[in-house]
């Protein structure tokens, strides 16, 4: 592919807000993507730190005066830079008032050159063919293809050097190690299974591509959400259905970017709250969709799993313990089915996790260890009973958050990639 003329441009863009530390070596390693014919566009979202500093002394950056359209409304645009450096002639450093990401985003569409975008974080770690593979959806497909993702893995202690994973290793806590089993889950079976059926509703806002056109269509991110991700997908879905065009979602099994998870417990409490709430937030904007058979596999299967299993799962099992705890109190447990039903759902639990673990070692073999291959199936042994609680409580919170009217994203501190490459 590398050799071909006909690739389509890519133009990669990624938010940044109080970067400083990472920002210059993060651009660097976006920089070393291999691809031939591709932009990157740096969002500095009103940092308040050195960030914008940092990346016009290192990449010689200058005023660029060619005209910007706001397309997409977002906040005030400050500037817009490009670099001096024939080196860095791709690099384009957009300079705002702070929004948000969904916001920042939105002007990076605004200011890109290229009709196809890839939207990531700009602390995550790309393999050095991870737009090749993401590309390819959209090549010789015989419907439009509106977006594309892939597999994000988990890059906790990890040794990185230059803004590439040197060797993959297991996280060292357990709050992370159970996560890697929850990605697992989640990417090669759960996601997997979706894009099989053209039922995928979400794409990683960690990294993720899509047709700018069918993005501008649909108005972009929706900055009034703390799920933009999952949101903008469901409506660019939607907005295609509506108009009758055939079209697909993409999805490409291989892992393409790898980054940091929460390893501490209230870090993950928000960030586990803030899903909650996004998905909740998607599933009303969009409830037109639910059982409508005009959306397909989207109305019929996809949206209705979302509100049963993602939303509506927490509150149930909770209201479930209280009703148990209930018959407790009265004496009216009868012990025999208790166990017998607490034993059945573990194992199907543990089986479920190292089914996926299984899926992992048949496929892509990352974690190449045997001793990491017996931890991860003692933490999927004790996950149900520490971060499956906890997840649920969050869950629990991020509904009572929303009623209350939270629509903040919460700090989320990160422990940075860059100390991972210590051995």
């Amino acid at each position: 592919m590398l050799q071909s003329n006909n690739l389509p441009a890519i133009s990669i863009l990624a938010p940044a807000y109080n970067e400083e530390a990472n920002i210059v070596e993060n651009v660097r390693s976006l920089l070393t993507v291999n691809y031939p014919y591709f932009e990157i566009v740096i969002i500095n979202d009103g940092s308040k730190d050195g960030t914008l500093n940092q990346l016009i002394s290192t990449f010689q950056l200058i005023e660029d005066d060619t005209p910007y359209h706001n397309f997409i409304p977002s906040k005030d645009i400050n500037r817009v830079y490009r670099s001096s450096s024939h080196s860095f002639r791709n690099l384009k450093v957009i300079d705002k008032k702070n929004g948000g990401k969904a916001d920042a985003l939105n002007a990076g569409i605004n200011a890109c050159s290229h009709e196809i975008i890839c939207c990531i974080d700009v602390d995550c770690i790309l393999e050095s063919d991870a737009l090749l593979k993401l590309i390819k959806p959209f090549l010789n497909n015989k419907n439009k293809v509106i977006a594309s993702g892939g597999i994000i893995r988990i890059a906790n202690s990890c040794i990185i050097e230059d803004g590439r994973i040197i060797e993959v290793k297991l996280p060292e806590k357990f709050i992370a190690k159970a996560q890697v089993i929850e990605y697992f889950r989640a990417f090669l079976m759960g996601r997997m299974a979706w894009s099989r059926i053209d039922g995928l509703m979400l794409i990683s806002g960690a990294f993720g591509m899509f047709d700018k056109q069918t993005v501008m269509d649909a108005g972009g991110y929706n900055h009034n959400t703390v799920g933009e991700d999952m949101e903008l997908l469901v409506r660019m879905r939607r907005v295609m259905a509506e108009k009758n065009t055939p079209y697909t979602v993409g999805f490409i099994p291989d892992p393409l970017c790898w980054t940091e998870v929460p390893q501490d417990w209230n870090i993950l409490y928000r960030q586990r709250n803030r899903w909650t709430r996004g998905t909740i937030e998607t599933l009303w904007l969009h409830r037109k969709m639910m059982f409508n058979p005009k959306y397909k596999i989207l109305g019929l299967l996809s949206a209705p799993y979302w509100m049963l299993f993602e939303w509506l799962a927490p509150i149930i099992e909770f209201c479930g313990i209280l009703f148990f705890m209930l018959l407790l109190l009265f004496g009216k447990v009868n012990w025999f089915y208790v166990s017998s039903f607490f034993l059945a759902s573990y194992s199907f639990i543990v089986l479920f996790s190292i089914t996926a673990i299984f899926f992992e070692e048949y496929s892509f073999q990352q974690y190449k260890r045997t001793n990491y291959i017996y931890k991860l199936i003692l933490t999927a042994c004790l996950e149900p009973f520490i971060l499956h609680p906890y997840i649920v409580w969050s869950s629990l919170k991020g509904n009572i958050d929303l009623i209350r009217g939270k629509k903040s994203w919460g700090e989320m501190q990160r422990t940075g990639l860059r100390n991972s490459a210590k051995t």
